[in-house]
C-alpha cells in the first residue's frame, strides 16, 4: 500500500474509534513512525510502505484508538512555540494554559520580577515565562516527584536549567519570601465528574485533575496562602474550571485582592482569574 492509502485507511480507523480530528492524528502518527515531518508526508504519497514500517504503525494506532493521548504517543507537545517532553507523569498541557501564559506575560510590569508557578507539572508555564523574561527569578513547585522529574528534563531540553528553581512542596507552604507573580494551573475537576471526562483526559494523573467535591479545594487553599507570599501590587493568575469564577472572585475580594478580572478562553468559557494584592 502507498503512503496515501495508509493515511486514508488510518483516518477511517480513527474516525470509527471516535477520535477527534482523525486526519490530523493520522498524519502525526504516520510521520512519527516514519521519522518525517508531518508536512513531508505530502511529498511522499506514492511511496510504498513495507511490513517493517506498518507493524509499529498498527501498534501505535491501536493505542490511540483506545484513547491514549496523542501527546503521550508522540512523546512531545508544542506549547507557546516550544516542544516539551510529555508523558504520563504530568498533565498534558492544553491550549487554554497557553492563553494563561499569554495573559501573565501581558500583565508583568517588571522584567526582573520574582515569579512562582504553583503546581508546575511538566514545567511548561515556568519555562515559558523564563524564556520570555531572562532577568526574572523563576521558581516552580509541585507535590509530585514524577512531575518534577519531567519538568527538570524539559528545562534541560530547552537549555533553561539554570533559569528555574524546581522544588517539591504543597502549594506555597514550602515557599520562602515574597513574589511579584504567583501563577497556577491547579487541579480543578470535581471527583464526581470523572465519568464525564474524555478517554484522553482520564490518562492524566489523578493528582493533576481532581480537587475535592466541587473542584475548588486547592485553588481556595492557594488563595488563602497567597497574601503571606505576595508583594504589594503583586499579580495572582489562576486557571479555573467551569462554574467556579463567581465563588472564587468573592474569596479573592475577601483576601484583600483588587482589580479582579475574569477572562474567557477562546471557546468563550470563563477560564482565568487575575487579581492584584494589597
Amino acid at each position: 500500500m502507498t503512503l496515501l492509502e495508509i493515511l486514508q485507511s488510518t483516518t477511517a480507523y480513527l474516525t470509527k474509534r471516535k477520535i477527534e480530528s482523525p486526519r490530523l492524528n493520522a498524519e502525526h502518527l504516520l510521520a512519527h513512525v516514519l521519522g518525517l515531518r508531518r508536512l513531508d508526508l505530502y511529498l511522499e504519497f506514492e511511496r510504498e510502505l513495507d511490513e517493517s514500517e506498518l507493524k509499529p504503525l498498527r501498534e501505535i494506532l491501536r493505542r490511540r484508538g483506545e484513547g491514549e493521548p496523542l501527546q503521550h504517543l508522540l512523546g512531545t507537545v508544542e506549547f507557546c512555540g516550544r516542544n516539551f517532553l510529555c508523558d504520563k507523569r504530568a498533565l498534558v498541557p492544553r491550549p487554554e494554559t497557553e492563553e494563561l501564559v499569554e495573559l501573565v506575560i501581558s500583565k508583568i510590569q517588571n522584567p526582573k520580577s520574582r515569579i512562582v508557578d504553583v503546581g508546575t507539572g511538566s514545567g511548561v508555564i515556568a519555562l515559558s515565562l523564563a524564556a520570555s523574561f531572562p532577568e526574572a527569578a523563576l521558581e516552580a513547585i509541585d507535590f509530585s516527584d514524577e512531575a518534577l522529574g519531567l519538568a527538570r528534563e524539559n528545562a534541560a531540553r530547552l537549555e533553561l536549567e539554570g533559569r528555574v528553581r524546581f522544588m517539591k512542596g504543597n502549594l506555597l507552604r514550602e515557599a520562602e519570601g515574597e513574589f511579584d507573580v504567583i501563577v497556577a494551573n491547579l487541579p480543578y475537576v470535581a471527583r464526581e465528574d470523572r465519568p464525564s471526562l474524555s478517554r484522553e483526559v482520564r490518562h492524566d494523573p489523578e493528582i493533576a485533575l481532581f480537587a475535592g467535591e466541587n473542584g475548588e479545594q486547592l485553588i481556595r487553599e492557594l488563595i488563602e496562602q497567597a497574601p503571606s507570599r505576595m508583594r504589594a501590587g503583586g499579580l495572582l493568575a489562576l486557571e479555573i474550571g467551569l462554574g467556579q469564577s463567581d465563588s472564587l472572585q468573592s474569596i479573592l475580594a475577601q483576601k484583600n485582592f483588587h482589580d479582579i478580572e475574569s477572562k474567557r478562553d477562546y471557546a468563550g468559557t470563563p477560564r482565568f482569574l487575575l487579581a492584584r494584592y494589597g
